[in-house]
């Protein structure tokens, strides 16, 4: 494997910086057939800028799935404090399947007639496993042999052959969102190549039914919200104050079902009612909570859009094939669909379609998930794993935190941030500064330790 400087185009992202290095690391296309055809890796790394005392090598997993852990060293190393840039040798990748890695390519026409997770009749349910089989063949015939082996189970491999590969006996792994399932099988398969492992927003892979998956998605999505609508009540600062949201809210939703609203991030489009509430949802990643009064104070009075709707999803290929083989959630029929469809609407008052109904639509019809969920069975790591997570995270809920410390027992360790938002790293000193001690000096806080709210930036 051969390092050179990151290529740095002038039209590139402005916050490209000089002084990473990338390479090309060949890997098996399935590690099931290790002596079969390979595929280049693209991977990145800044070295410790303090040799003196450096620690070793830690591995940034990427979340998403979807996400570039090149383009996190080359222009989002803002990531990382400076102790941890001085200490350790940072080193990510693209993912199988993701970016420079052999990347998903389909037919965008295809992609383009995606049907909506609104499926509300039997003949969409059938015409939905109908377009997903065509999909799935027609990325198989333009990704290539990669396509059926883009599942964790082969990443881990991956990062276990990038260990081998920068001459390291152990790793510390830091994994965000979807990249700390990563980390959580790379320790169950390596655990003695792990130095630390710490896992920000927790992925529960444990063992869950469909509609345990659902629920749990769809609670922590309503959870953000009504946090959200609780902000607004108190802050005068809310353009929203003194309102009932969730009466404009349940307005909007019918505006939009009727065609009447525009997309919040396409203006120009119609929202449906789940476009509507996946740009909502992504705006209590920050959380952006007076962003987000202001676009449905807009949105109440927006004139009808002439533009049809965006592609139901969004969500890139890149993105659809890890879920399928990673998830197993199955549904076999359009009465179980629309069973748990009204059951997630009865319990959920304002976001009543999760925007991770998606993970089952998006795979009815095809083959069963390679790696599917169970419980973690993590023995002999060196250090306990640092958990941490906010008390108000809409993607990955603070109960998959708690769930995966209790697969981990003694081996893991829970940091509460009592916050909102997606990702506690940068948002919170106090988990900041907990993550940097621990991976560095391998010290876990005490078993209940929180760190305080930080309130959202207006």
């Amino acid at each position: 494997m051969q390092w050179t400087d990151c290529e740095v185009k002038p039209k590139e992202d402005p916050k490209l910086v000089a002084g990473s290095e990338c390479a090309t690391l060949q890997v098996p296309v399935d590690w099931n057939h290790p002596d079969g055809p390979t595929f280049g890796l693209a991977i990145a790394r800044r070295t410790a800028k303090d040799p003196s005392t450096r620690i070793g090598t830690l591995v940034f997993g990427p979340g998403g799935p979807g996400d570039s852990g090149v383009d996190r060293i080359r222009t989002g190393m803002t990531r990382f404090s400076d102790a941890l840039e001085d200490r350790f040798d940072i080193v990510s990748f693209d993912p199988r399947g993701i970016a420079r890695s052999n990347p998903v390519v389909c037919s965008a026409a295809l992609l383009a007639k995606q049907p909506s997770p609104q499926i509300s009749s039997r003949a969409q349910f059938d015409q939905t496993i109908r377009y997903n089989r065509e999909l799935d063949q027609d990325c198989r015939t333009h990704t290539g042999p990669v396509y059926d082996h883009i599942d964790t189970l082969q990443t881990v491999r991956d990062v276990d052959a990038i260990r081998a590969a920068l001459g390291e006996t152990k790793i510390s792994f830091h994994g965000s969102s979807y990249g700390t399932m990563l980390g959580e099988l790379y320790a169950e398969t390596y655990p003695h190549r792990l130095r630390a492992l710490a896992l920000e927003s927790v992925f529960d892979h444990g063992d869950s039914t469909t509609g345990e998956f659902l629920d749990a998605q769809a609670a922590t999505a309503q959870d953000s919200f009504t946090e959200f609508v609780n902000w607004c009540e108190e802050a005068t600062a809310c353009s929203l104050h003194g309102r009932d949201i969730h009466a404009l809210w349940a307005e909007l939703l019918a505006r939009a079902g009727r065609g009447e609203l525009p997309d919040p991030r396409q203006a120009s489009l119609k929202a449906t009612p789940f476009t509507l509430t996946f740009g909502v949802f992504r705006m209590l990643y920050e959380p952006q909570w007076a962003a987000l009064a202001d676009l449905l104070k807009r949105l109440e009075t927006s004139a009808p859009p002439t533009g049809e709707p965006p592609v139901p999803t969004g969500l890139a290929p890149n993105t659809l094939a890890p879920f399928c083989r990673d998830l197993s959630l199955p549904v076999r029929t359009y009465g179980e669909f629309s069973a748990h469809v009204r059951r997630l609407a009865r319990n959920n008052q304002d976001l009543k379609i999760p925007p991770t109904l998606l993970a089952v639509t998006n795979c009815l019809g095809l083959p069963k998930a390679v790696n599917p969920q169970q419980d973690l069975k993590i023995r002999g790591l060196r250090t306990p794993a640092l958990l941490a997570n906010a008390l108000h995270d809409p993607a990955t809920g603070y109960s998959w935190a708690t769930s995966v410390a209790r697969q981990l027992g003694k081996q893991g360790v829970l940091l509460t941030y009592e916050g909102w938002g997606h990702g506690s790293y940068t948002k919170s000193p106090c988990v900041g500064q907990a993550i940097d001690s621990y991976l560095i000096s391998l010290t876990v806080p005490r078993r209940g330790a929180t760190c305080p709210a930080v309130p959202p930036a207006p």
